[in-house]
């Protein structure tokens, strides 16, 4: 005797893919971002403590950290996101076009900012074994490039997917952690601009 599934469940299949909070894919993409927050947190700490403690904390010569490069690439990261997420919502109405468009903006000014690092770097005098200072900006600061990078790679791929075709209106998962990915990176430059450049020229006042 045969038993008809669909009138014992009668209930709509599961779905072959999943996308948005719904996917696993995407909550996985969640917590890692929530452990790397935990991860600058500490360092965020570790700086307000010894910047409170520490009365020679601070760039050499008692000079104010320079503010025109690390304002240069702020806006370089924040013009990334604002390319992602453009692309993002671009592939969200099935427009490939923008979606390319966008990836490659975000990718060109993600790189661009890495650069700037270097340049920045360049013009130190002390390295990471200076003092407490030193140490700290070199950690935070390269910390948070090796995560850009780890993006710009996840960016080349998703481009190099988004010219194949691959994604759609209704299939655009790695999109939309790769976006969200950039989003956690390049918010968590605002903070270390903030605190980092900006700060010591209020708390050394």
């Amino acid at each position: 005797m045969s038993i008809d599934a669909a009138a014992v469940f009668p209930h709509e299949p599961l779905p072959d893919r999943l996308k948005g909070a719904r996917a696993t894919g995407w909550w996985g993409m969640v917590w890692l971002i929530c452990t790397e927050a935990m991860l600058f947190a500490s360092y965020f700490a570790s700086w307000i403590f010894l910047s409170e403690t520490i009365r020679a904390f601070g760039e050499e010569g008692g000079r104010y950290p320079p503010l025109g490069l690390p304002s240069l690439m702020t806006v370089l990261l924040a013009s990334s996101s604002i390319a992602a997420w453009w692309g993002e919502k671009g592939i969200e109405k099935g427009d490939q076009g923008r979606l390319r468009i966008g990836l490659a903006i975000a990718w060109l000014a993600g790189a661009a900012f890495l650069v700037c690092q270097v340049i920045e770097y360049g013009h130190k005098s002390l390295g990471p074994d200076s003092g407490a200072y030193h140490s700290l900006f070199y950690t935070i600061t390269t910390t948070h490039g090796v995560h850009l990078a780890v993006g710009l790679l996840m960016g080349a791929v998703v481009q190099v997917r988004a010219w194949l075709g691959h994604f759609t209106r209704e299939r655009h998962l790695a999109v939309q952690n790769t976006v969200l990915y950039l989003h956690f990176v390049d918010g968590v430059w605002m903070v270390i601009f903030l605190l980092v450049y900006v700060s010591p020229h209020f708390w050394r006042r």
